[in-house]
């Protein structure tokens, strides 16, 4: 079946303007249309296609999609290489942004109206989803659903990285890895916001005139510079306080041998491909920590630190200090094109997808 018109020809979604009127034109609908995926081969597995709108069962809600984002691991999921894997066939889209239009049995943390946010791990990419109603979080009435459908997942692990995990003061320097990307800019938002020094490390001197542009106190291009040299350069000899790497890869262990004395560096995740090794004499003649930061177990483990992150977070971006960074936003059926687009490590902030 071919997806439904999302847009106005040569026109994108305008969240801003339309979005209030969502969930009108969702609610009343007896089917849902969504990206399935059949097989874990990769982008060419997602079908669109139709099927009854899901009821909500017990702790259950469903949400109206207005937007939702692509994420590193929404590539990695789809084919396979994910931690955690789905049964077939399901609708990949792990963070995504509407309106409730139906709760289940023993429901009280939203109602039917409700404009919400959630990180559950797949069903993002469709018209619908289902989600467990502890994993939706109320959206501020200033926030549109574009910039919320790019902000939980993004500032959340973030903020849990260098906030919980790095404990990060003002005045240290912290060094973070992917720059330009989704959780890369929400780190270098975040570090600034916290009065720390960031040292943005990109791929391109097209990235670091960006990643300056949001507040970047300098760039290393680790394409064209030696990594080390670089940041000693820029420390003076004494190292990043704490690594911010959602790469891995092989810019690993060349960062942590650069690490300051007591510094902390932080695995958000392996966007380079490759997970890799450390000598962990390293750590011992550096006195530093290597840091996991697992969000999702995080706000399962701890829903009530998570639930009070996520008001500090709002109020952050209430006053200014932070702001999603929005690479494109396309509508819901172009999703291949973004999922191209991602592959081909084009992005600079995050990709929405919208639904009208």
């Amino acid at each position: 079946m071919e997806p439904p018109e999302i847009v106005q020809s040569g026109e994108l979604f305008d969240l801003r303007r339309k979005a209030p009127y969502v969930a009108a034109a969702l609610v009343n609908r007896v089917a849902m249309f969504g990206w399935f995926c059949d097989a874990l081969s990769g982008v060419d597995a997602l079908r669109w296609r139709e099927i009854p709108t899901p009821e909500p069962g017990p702790g259950q809600a469903s949400v109206a999609i207005a937007a939702a984002s692509l994420n590193f691991p929404d590539l990695l999921i789809i084919e396979g290489k994910y931690q955690f894997k789905p049964a077939l066939p399901f609708v990949p889209g792990s963070e995504f942004a509407g309106t409730v239009v139906a709760v289940g049995p023993g429901v009280s943390q939203v109602a039917v109206g409700d404009r919400v946010a959630s990180v559950g791990g797949t069903g993002g990419f469709a018209t619908h989803a289902l989600a467990d109603a502890g994993q939706l979080v109320a959206l501020p009435p200033a926030l549109p659903f574009d910039e919320a459908a790019a902000f939980v997942l993004t500032y959340g692990t973030t903020h849990h990285a260098l906030v919980d995990r790095a404990a990060l003061k003002s005045g240290e320097t912290a060094l973070v890895l992917g720059a330009a990307g989704g959780v890369g800019t929400a780190a270098i938002q975040i570090a600034k916001a916290m009065g720390a020094r960031v040292i943005a490390g990109v791929s391109t001197p097209e990235k670091a005139a960006f990643c300056r542009s949001l507040g970047a106190d300098a760039t290393i291009d680790y394409q064209q510079e030696n990594l080390r040299d670089a940041l000693k350069a820029l420390t003076g000899g004494k190292g990043p306080d704490v690594v911010y790497d959602p790469v891995g890869g092989a810019l690993t262990e060349p960062a942590f041998r650069s690490i300051a004395w007591r510094g902390r560096y932080l695995v958000i995740g392996f966007a380079g491909g490759t997970i890799p090794s450390l000598p962990l004499n390293l750590a011992l003649l550096k006195g530093a920590s290597v840091v996991g930061v697992f969000w999702g177990d995080y706000v399962r483990r701890e829903p009530a630190d998570w639930s009070r992150v996520m008001t500090e977070l709002g109020v952050w971006y209430g006053q200014g200090r932070i702001k999603p960074v929005i690479d494109q936003v396309l509508p819901m059926n172009r999703l291949p094109e973004a999922y191209a687009r991602m592959a081909s490590r084009q992005v600079r902030g995050k990709l929405v997808m919208t639904n009208a």
